[in-house]
């Protein structure tokens, strides 16, 4: 009995790889974003993905492109909302949870040591945007580039070494984030 697979169009069949290899990147790591991996978990073949993205490196570069629009997006609504509340712990859980639980992080620094610097463009270009359109927004008199560099950094190093960190100086988990809030609480003359 032969199972038949479902014919997608190209733009279907490049959504549900992405999506498979976001799946892969938070169930596994960064390593297991391979085209293999992921051609098998939506029943591709290898020169499917070939087709879409060219490389493993081109799957790589798509992935961070559509996890930096994504989360870029979240953060910039909660961001505005933030502005409106006069509170911006939710864009610092959001920040820090899109470099850890949603392996941001860990893709960036995968991209960074195998030699694929060029893949993380997408995610610079999408923080740069953020940034440029709340900018725009209102609150020129607020220091955003400084406030987004510090947290982009503190959230990247949270999830890269936060935990074994945090425990070696015998300190609660979520320091980081607690002390991330407290920067921008200081810098914007906030009450959280």
């Amino acid at each position: 009995m032969s199972i038949e697979r479902k014919r997608l169009s190209p733009e279907q069949s490049r959504v549900a790889a992405l999506q498979a290899a976001r799946e892969l990147l938070i169930e596994a790591g960064p390593q297991a974003v391979t085209l293999k991996a992921v051609a098998a978990r939506i029943g591709r073949t290898h020169a499917n993905l070939l087709h879409h993205f060219g490389s493993a490196a081109g799957l790589q570069k798509a992935l961070a492109e559509s996890m930096a629009d994504t989360i870029t997006a979240k953060i910039g609504a909660a961001a505005l909302r933030a502005r409106a509340e006069q509170d911006p712990r939710e864009v610092v859980e959001l920040t820090f949870d899109a470099f850890d639980k949603e392996g941001a992080g860990a893709l960036a620094s995968w991209m960074i040591l195998s030699g694929n610097n060029d893949a993380l463009d997408p995610i610079l270009e999408a923080i740069h945007r953020l940034v440029d359109d709340l900018s725009a927004a209102g609150h020129g008199d607020r220091p955003i580039h400084d406030d987004t560099l510090q947290l982009v950094l503190m959230a990247l190093g949270d999830a890269l070494m936060g935990g074994p960190m945090a425990k070696a100086l015998g300190l609660p988990r979520d320091t980081a984030r607690r002390l991330a809030l407290q920067a921008l609480v200081r810098s914007h003359g906030v009450n959280a």
